[in-house]
């Protein structure tokens, strides 16, 4: 498994926060970018944040903008999605993912997935209203 979603899935309040993290197995530096995704029950999946390998860089769907923080440690290989004022609808089956490009800025997060070659095993996040 090349990525490997630790911790962070599980069942809350709406409101409530949650941090995902997700560790690479293979040096870090093989891949150009990070991203999370999820898919909801009856839905397509689709792209949440992606970070490029210096950071300086990040995207987020309209949907989780400014609640959603995408962040990476180097050291540790791990990349972090931390989630706050959760909603019911960010309810989904969370993946993080590892490309060797950055989606553009402007390709919709619904078309990211193609880009990303690695994919961890998925953590359920269920929130309650």
């Amino acid at each position: 498994q090349v990525l490997r979603v630790e911790s962070g899935g599980g069942s809350v309040q709406a409101g409530s926060s949650l941090r995902l993290s997700c560790v690479a197995s293979r040096y870090r530096y093989s891949f150009q970018c990070w991203g999370w995704f999820r898919q909801g029950p009856g839905q397509e999946r689709e792209g949440v944040a992606s970070i490029s390998p210096d950071g300086a860089s990040t995207l987020y769907a309209d949907s989780v903008k400014g609640r959603f923080t995408i962040s990476q440690d180097h050291a540790k290989n791990t990349l972090y999605l931390q989630m706050d004022s959760l909603k019911p609808e960010d309810a989904a089956t969370y993946y993080c993912a590892a490309s060797p490009t950055c989606p553009g800025a402007g390709r919709p997060p619904r078309n990211w997935g193609p880009l990303f070659t690695y994919w961890g095993q998925g953590t359920q996040v269920t929130v309650s209203s």
